[in-house]
């Protein structure tokens, strides 16, 4: 074939896998009557007994002569319908999982999508402007009492931790929409939806905690689907087995690396946090202009116009409650060194403001598959700013950089017992509060809950950041090895878009280890 006709040939394949994409997309979501999701039996049957028809027609495609970035994005839909897959015949969240039903939303994650399964149809409520967009807000929260009305029938499963610690996610949408029905008191209609709202989810809590003795199975997944898991749906070159011993290694290191520094700063004096309202508003401003002058004057990337305030939006407001939650422990002791984990608002500005140009990679990828990438890449940045120089000027905040590792180290083995069933999620959260450095994860706070109930609905992301930390570490290497500069990396790295860690190690470094079809 000459390279006209082949080149033809290439972009045509591809063109037909962007089709396929988009109504792959429309299909995955469940079936919408009346405004309200469909997630009955009947409806989960029927869908995936047709997702098998949609694994053909992919499998009808064959990328392995199409251009590495193109097979990257073959690789990507076929994640996510393996995703698909693994819900219906293991996960099941519409039937085992409460938590699955929480729709309204208070805060603003810093992920490409909001963390964890939940039904189709989610209520961010920091994007609703009153009294703008009431009417909208109204419409939308009008489907809650026919969602949690079909909950009841839905939710069979006897998954004991799933059932006990989603009763806390839907108490946090009632607060929610409690705190929302008092704001809405000059908006008939919205006050009307609110209070509805609240009603139902009144009454669905009460029915959740009713049942919930009766719930006493397993919650895990076990070893053999999280070993499928991560090599079909996370695209991990890693199994369960492997994660638990890097895991276990990472702590150590975490905590060994901790106590050389604070040997090595004993007689400096300790950090201490900020302690008003004034001086969190001084110090994270100055916060934001340091790094993004360290970002500059390193040439660690290009610097984009939206970088700036994508962070100055995020710093966050001062509390005086006390004890502090443990990121904010961190924070309030150098609100320089965490900007480093805010690559997060990076990612977010740039997919507002310069969409890819690849509908594949243009919004966010299906079960979280980012997070290898996002986690993973906010999580290795502490340390190699850390190492570039950011904490010079402030030794003590080396020992910050280790007390995070350790913390995602330890809540991590806490993710892969919990799906091997061997530790409930109380234990699990003991576990990561007690391998904590200082006690800041305390298990009084409400970091280590959510967490670890995080990672029992949504295998593979507990371990995230620390397996996403590695490959980034390994494609940097690579990278560097063979001439490129940090700035290069960094700016191809990005433009690749928010995809797996595996492959974007693929795309940058040729290495295509655990993508399917690749070395192992």
């Amino acid at each position: 074939m000459c390279a006209c006709i082949l080149a033809v040939a290439l972009a045509a394949g591809h063109a037909e896998l962007v089709t396929f994409f988009a109504q792959w997309r429309a299909f995955q979501k469940p079936p919408v009557v009346k405004g309200v999701p469909d997630y009955t039996p009947a409806a989960m049957a029927g869908q995936h007994g047709e997702l098998q028809t949609y694994r053909k027609r992919l499998a009808s495609l064959d990328p392995r002569a199409w251009p590495v970035l193109e097979q990257v994005d073959y690789q990507i839909v076929r994640a996510e319908m393996n995703g698909l897959d693994f819900d219906h015949r293991v996960l099941r969240p519409w039937a085992r999982n409460p938590d699955f039903y929480v729709t309204v939303f208070a805060d603003e994650t810093d992920q490409p999508a909001r963390e964890g399964p939940h039904a189709l149809g989610g209520i961010e409520l920091f994007r609703f402007s009153l009294p703008r967009d009431a009417d909208e807000l109204a419409k939308r929260l009008s489907h809650i009492p026919d969602l949690v009305q079909q909950a009841r029938g839905n939710l069979t499963g006897d998954a004991h931790d799933l059932w006990v610690y989603g009763i806390r996610g839907v108490k946090a949408q009632r607060a929610a929409l409690a705190e929302l029905s008092a704001k809405a008191a000059g908006h008939a209609a919205l006050a009307a939806a609110a209070q509805q709202a609240l009603e139902a989810t009144d009454g669905f809590l009460a029915w959740l905690e009713a049942q919930a003795p009766s719930k006493t199975g397993k919650s895990g997944v076990g070893i053999d689907n999280y070993d499928w898991y991560l090599a079909n749906v996370q695209l991990v070159r890693y199994r369960w087995a492997d994660e638990v011993l890097i895991m276990q290694r990472e702590l150590a290191r975490a905590r060994a690396s901790l106590l050389f520094e604070e040997e090595k700063n004993r007689a400096l004096p300790p950090q201490a946090p900020l302690a008003s309202a004034a001086e969190h508003a001084r110090r994270f401003g100055a916060a934001v202009t340091e790094y993004m002058d360290f970002l500059a004057r390193h040439d660690v990337l290009t610097i984009r116009k939206d970088m700036d305030p994508a962070l100055r939006t995020h710093v966050g407001q001062y509390t005086d409650r006390r004890p502090l939650e443990f990121f904010t422990e961190v924070d309030y002791r150098d609100p320089v060194l965490m900007r480093t984990h805010g690559y997060h608002w990076f990612d977010l500005a740039r997919m507002e403001h310069d969409p890819h140009p690849d509908p594949i990679r243009r919004g966010a990828l299906l079960y979280n598959i980012f997070n290898t990438r996002t986690e993973g890449f906010a999580t290795a940045m502490e340390e190699m700013m850390m190492q570039t120089g950011l904490c010079d000027s402030r030794p003590r905040s080396r020992e910050l950089v280790y007390v995070l590792l350790a913390q995602r180290a330890a809540r991590a083995l806490g993710d892969l017992r919990m799906h091997a069933n061997q530790m409930s999620l109380e234990e699990a959260a003991k576990f990561a509060s007690e391998n904590t450095p200082r006690g800041w994860l305390r298990l009084s706070g409400e970091t280590v809950w959510a967490e670890q109930h995080l990672y029992l609905q949504q295998p593979g992301y507990g371990t995230s950041y620390v397996i996403g930390k590695i490959e980034i570490d390994q494609i940097l290497s690579a990278w560097l090895g063979r001439g490129g500069t940090l700035r290069q990396f960094m700016d191809e790295k990005d433009a690749a878009g928010l995809i797996p860690a595996s492959l974007l190690r693929w795309e940058m470094t040729g290495d295509r280890s655990g993508v399917p079809g690749g070395k192992e």
